[in-house]
């Protein structure tokens, strides 16, 4: 490689779609994404990084990357959740990048739900689950399976509160995308590309046609009336915040607002 390239850490909540984002960005010929990607490197949530340092880090993800590689990324969403990754990633890499992907957080709940009920960790009904969790249930759960809950279909939801620090320490070195918007606005992929420093004209394989098994995945319960509006209502503080926070309003709330117009 010449140069320097520099660090990406993709983050998100679960089920937002950041599988997706990382096959666009892992396309692109400038930039090299951590790899095995799958399970999740997840890093910085272990000091141990920060005893090997970043020589380490580079050779034991990133030997793949060339000389026309600018930016080497790597994919953990539990970062989000996880602010104590941030002063390990700020003391191993140098000025990092990171990228933020989001979703509607009700359609992002009942994806979360059926992920966990087809990995086997839940057996409750999506209604009553969900439900559950409105009404004040924190489920405990089995951190030798995962590193976060799977139960978190809400509190995980309430993107602000997390957010928050991340946005405090890195200011504009992160960057905010919406699954409702890259896969389907070319313009927004770009400004991806160009908060990286690659070549944002690049057309990737699969853009426009994946993201929709990375919304969905397999047919899940409709909810009901009555529970979708409770949801809409615990959110609703949530994407205000949110909303401040970005300085622009995400677009499932928008579509909120449209579909409270007469």
């Amino acid at each position: 490689m010449s140069g320097s390239p520099r660090h990406l850490l993709v983050i998100g909540a679960q089920r937002c779609g950041t599988t997706y984002l990382h096959d666009l960005l892992a396309d692109h010929p400038q930039v090299a994404m951590a790899r095995p990607a799958r399970p999740e490197p997840k890093v910085f949530l272990s000091d141990e990084v920060v005893e090997r340092g970043v020589g380490w880090y580079d050779a034991t993800w990133f030997g793949h990357a060339t000389d026309a590689t600018r930016v080497l990324g790597e994919k953990s969403t539990s970062y989000l959740e996880r602010p104590d990754a941030i002063a390990r990633a700020a003391s191993v890499l140098d000025d990092p990048l990171v990228l933020v992907q989001l979703r509607d957080p009700v359609e992002r709940a009942i994806s979360n739900w059926a992920f966990s009920t087809a990995g086997g960790l839940e057996e409750r009904p999506l209604d009553e689950a969900l439900a559950a969790e409105l009404d004040g249930e924190v489920r405990a759960w089995d951190q030798q399976r995962t590193s976060v809950s799977p139960y978190r279909y809400l509190a995980r939801g309430r993107y602000a509160d997390e957010l928050a620090p991340w946005r405090e320490a890195m200011g504009d070195r992160l960057h905010v995308t919406f699954l409702e918007e890259v896969g389907d606005d070319r313009g927004v992929l770009g400004e991806v590309y160009r908060f990286l420093g690659v070549d944002p004209d690049h057309e990737p394989a699969g853009w426009g046609t994946a993201v929709n098994s990375a919304r969905d995945g397999a047919p899940v319960p409709e909810l009901p009336a009555g529970l979708r509006h409770r949801l809409r209502g615990y959110f609703a503080d949530s994407d205000r915040a949110l909303t401040s926070l970005l300085g622009r309003t995400p677009p499932w709330a928008t579509t909120t607002e449209r579909s409270r117009t007469p």
